[in-house]
């Protein structure tokens, strides 16, 4: 990769105009949605398609998570006299950070590279210059209902994520330590609260729709032929990864950054 002048202004350049047309088709999405212009059959659809299929790998990447996390901390904490503190750690983990980022990237890697490979093919194949002859607005026809099966899917994978990946580490910390379930979900109780859970599946809205909005607008753009439908299956799951990251870090500032939301 090149990291000359020109180089970077081009990839300053992209970025601001994917930006730009990312919170066009959004705000076009929002324009139909006030006017009642949603095909719920295809909405319910894409729920089905995106929630459904990235269900098991949400559970597998959720559940080995919390157990991995549970594996690192019951150890020391047992060496410490803590262990009765693991659940509340491995809960509040999984709950703000684990459930939210881990589904969010599995469906981003399982649904987004679909959402995006598929528009992008109907992009090349001149399909969507069909609809707009047809007088059929592509974001409304293609977009929103991805859109809308993103955002109702993410928060249910997300508390489903959140289950498998305690449980995961309840597991893995009774192998392990030797630390009974009723200890470990004891501590769960006392550390957690609602505006935990509350931030964890805002979270996974937020994620939804910007997996959504980016995935569908890469493949509105796609120019070329089937060599550039790879490419913009590449290029919307690096950027839905990069930018869940980092919304994720300011949304946890904007919740957590204060001493007393801790």
């Amino acid at each position: 990769m090149s990291f000359t002048l020109p180089a970077i202004q081009k990839t300053a350049t992209t970025l601001l105009e994917n930006t730009g047309l990312v919170f066009i088709n959004l705000s076009a999405c929002i324009r139909h949605v006030w006017k009642r212009e949603v095909d719920w059959r295809k909405a319910m659809t894409q729920i089905a398609m995106v929630g459904f299929d990235s269900l098991g790998m949400s559970i597998l990447i959720c559940t080995i998570a919390g157990s991995v996390l549970a594996l690192q901390t019951a150890t020391r904490f047992a060496q410490s006299g803590a262990l009765s503190y693991v659940g509340g750690l491995v809960s509040l983990a999984v709950v703000r950070e684990i459930g939210p980022i881990f589904t969010c990237l599995a469906v981003g890697a399982r649904s987004g590279t679909a959402i995006a490979a598929e528009i992008a093919n109907m992009k090349v194949n001149e399909q969507i210059d069909a609809l707009r002859t047809l007088k059929i607005s592509p974001v409304r026809y293609l977009m929103l209902p991805r859109l809308i099966g993103c955002i109702l899917s993410l928060p249910m994978l997300t508390m489903i994520g959140m289950v498998s990946a305690i449980i995961g580490g309840m597991a893995v910390s009774q192998t392990v330590t030797g630390l009974h379930f009723t200890q470990f979900l004891d501590s769960c109780w006392l550390s957690l609260k609602p505006y935990d859970i509350r931030v964890g599946l805002f979270k996974s809205v937020i994620f939804g729709i910007t997996l959504a909005a980016i995935s569908c607008t890469i493949g509105l753009n796609t120019r070329g032929g089937a060599k550039d439908v790879g490419l913009a299956t590449i290029r919307a799951v690096v950027w839905t990864s990069i930018s869940i990251i980092i919304l994720d870090f300011l949304l946890t500032w904007a919740f957590f950054g204060h001493s007393e939301d801790i």
